[in-house]
């Protein structure tokens, strides 16, 4: 019971942090992540709606993961993208509502605690083994299936998403580069010491699992 508590609280403060990160990146005006830019170019040629297509893309990146990791498909993912997009709402539209770049170099600033963000907020929601988002659990599938680690396997499936993006017309800048390149190591960093964190708050000791 007591690892379930500190679970579900890894996962909420995860998402929290998560959807930060996103914000930031968004403020800064840098350009957006590449998933971002990718489901921006899908409306802009398509239509429908961005967050329209992060729910699409979101269900056949769950049957592609199913595959991938042998297991059943996982239909609580849904939470965690319907949690992921008010999340985002509440940071934009409520805490940062009237928020406006002075400087270049606080859009830089920004992008920096953008990828701190993202970075830290995946590296603790995924201790808790439920309702991944199902881009965050490709990353896990691409581990599995190839051995990879965590940040290896971030940062490949972040420069082909960009590649697609930037060919599809994505709003692809110099921020989507370096969170292609730059969220992968954040996500290895931070998922190693939130293992940590949550055994010795739930045991009282360490843990020697790598990834």
């Amino acid at each position: 019971m007591k690892e379930l508590s500190y679970s579900i609280l890894f996962y909420i403060m995860g998402m929290l942090l998560l959807s930060f990160g996103v914000t930031m990146l968004i403020l800064s005006g840098l350009g957006t992540g590449a998933w971002d830019a990718l489901f921006y170019a899908l409306y802009d040629l398509i239509g429908l709606t961005v967050g329209s297509w992060i729910f699409i893309v979101g269900i056949a990146l769950m049957i592609l993961n199913s595959f991938l990791l042998k297991a059943r498909i996982d239909y609580a993912a849904v939470i965690t993208i319907f949690l992921i997009g008010a999340f985002i709402d509440f940071w934009l539209l409520i805490v940062f509502q009237d928020f406006s770049i002075s400087s270049s170099v606080m859009s830089y600033v920004l992008l920096a605690i953008g990828i701190t963000g993202m970075g830290s907020g995946i590296g603790m929601y995924l201790q808790f083994d439920f309702a991944k988002n199902p881009i965050d659990n490709l990353m896990m599938a691409v581990h599995y299936q190839t051995g990879w680690s965590l940040a290896v396997s971030k940062s490949s499936i972040e420069i082909l998403v960009m590649i697609i993006a930037f060919i599809l017309g994505g709003p692809i800048g110099i921020g989507t580069i370096i969170i292609a390149f730059g969220i992968g190591p954040f996500v290895q960093f931070f998922f190693k010491r939130f293992q940590k964190l949550k055994s010795l708050l739930v045991n009282g000791r360490k843990v020697t699992q790598t990834v």
